[in-house]
């Protein structure tokens, strides 16, 4: 009655721009944020004792119509019908529940109510509704001051969205205690897909979406918009329940940030621009030579082993370390008809060629064959070599000599005696 009171005289607000805690007005805004908790608790109460009345009648109903207001309309617009397609549900359920709705009720296995909880039940509808009558108006008066009460709230969301948030919440002090998350579902309807595929179903928002900065944003951002909105809406009513800044300059910043991300979130990506070669250097470049370098490469440096093992024949098996073609592969190891799997790999130039220079050099002493001479020479490539000392000396010529003389025989004198 006091609700209906103010909205018939539409007292205005004090001429600071935010209403005084001492402020009756303000007490009255507080005591319906209160009465819309109490009315929605009623709302359960009532529904749940519809549902148990008209559970006789129509079970299956209760899962396919979720809202408590929806059911008790329907409940009351169907009453005592056996033949649903005679009810027209039109304008208070979506067509797709309607058609799921009078197939169920068709195979249901109810009776009809008795009189008595029949107008039991209607009684308790129309309670319903106008319990819910009431909370409009509560949330009307709410709505209409909610630029004095939480001016940075308003701005971001709008008076409406805001005056519904504080009332599903519990008051300003509620709203600013909850955490972000939570005040993204606030309102939020169970999905009820009525045996369609989820895949479409939008995700899951409340009050929110009424919000005209995210109806204004493009359908494939709304969900990020969603966060960011009910992040910046938090931070808009800690700031509000705090008095912290009545004239709602804090809340139209927020918006400008809310906005500013999601024009950043449709901009396209930077065009890559095409890279320019480097600039080619005119001297010639310190290259490291020397031993050390050579080393590096003959450690790294391909074998032929490796080589081999790299290659693969048409029509043949390569072994493996497992066996049946499991483990490592050897490739065309072993393959050229030795039997083995490892190739010694080939001396390079540089050693050939240090060992062919010690090889020409003489380690034992010259002349008669001493005692001490050694058959063993030491070489800085292969370490202890077997070597003859003496075959570098004067060989004899080839052909013929070679041939039939023998390289250490001479000739033996014969003495004829009769």
């Amino acid at each position: 009655q006091k609700v209906e009171g103010a909205l018939e005289k539409d007292t205005y607000l004090s001429n600071q721009g935010f209403i005084l805690e001492e402020d009756p007005e303000y007490q009255l805004i507080v005591d319906c944020n209160a009465l819309s908790v109490d009315i929605e608790n009623e709302l359960i109460i009532i529904h749940n004792f519809i549902r148990d009345k008209y559970r006789l009648k129509f079970p299956e109903l209760e899962s396919l119509v979720h809202h408590p207001i929806d059911y008790a309309r329907v409940v009351k617009k169907i009453a005592n019908e056996v033949d649903i397609t005679l009810v027209d549900l039109e304008g208070l359920l979506p067509s797709a529940v309607i058609m799921v709705v009078s197939v169920t009720a068709s195979t249901t296995s109810g009776k009809p109510l008795s009189q008595e909880n029949l107008v039991k039940t209607i009684e308790a509808c129309d309670r319903a509704l106008n319990l819910d009558a009431a909370k409009k108006k509560v949330l009307d008066f709410v709505e209409g001051k909610m630029g004095y009460i939480a001016p940075n709230l308003s701005a971001i969301v709008g008076s409406a969205v805001a005056a519904k948030l504080m009332g599903i919440a519990g008051g300003l002090g509620a709203l600013a205690k909850m955490p972000a998350c939570n005040v993204q579902l606030l309102g939020a309807k169970k999905k009820n897909l009525a045996g369609f595929s989820s895949a479409t179903s939008q995700f899951r928002v409340g009050y929110l979406e009424q919000a005209e900065v995210f109806q204004s944003t493009p359908p494939a951002l709304r969900t990020r918009a969603c966060r960011v909105i009910a992040a910046k809406a938090t931070l808009a009513a800690r700031i509000d329940s705090t008095r912290g800044d009545p004239t709602g300059k804090a809340g139209r910043n927020l918006l400008e940030e809310i906005r500013k991300k999601i024009e950043k979130w449709q901009e396209p990506p930077p065009a890559k621009l095409p890279k320019p070669l480097p600039v080619p250097d005119s001297e010639p470049k310190k290259k490291r030579g020397g031993r050390r370098l050579r080393k590096m490469k003959e450690r790294y440096a391909v074998t032929d082993m490796m080589k081999l093992a790299n290659r693969m024949q048409f029509g043949i098996p390569e072994e493996s370390s497992l066996g049946d073609g499991l483990g490592e592969g050897y490739g065309m190891l072993g393959q050229a008809g030795s039997g083995k799997l490892r190739v010694s790999a080939a001396q390079n130039k540089l050693a050939a060629k240090v060992a062919k220079k010690f090889k020409e050099r003489s380690y034992g002493s010259g002349g008669a064959t001493s005692g001490l001479t050694s058959s063993l020479a030491f070489t800085p490539v292969q370490g202890i070599e077997l070597s003859n000392p003496h075959a570098h000396g004067n060989h004899l010529g080839s052909g013929t000599q070679s041939t039939y003389f023998s390289e250490t025989g001479t000739f033996s004198r014969i003495n004829n005696r009769p």
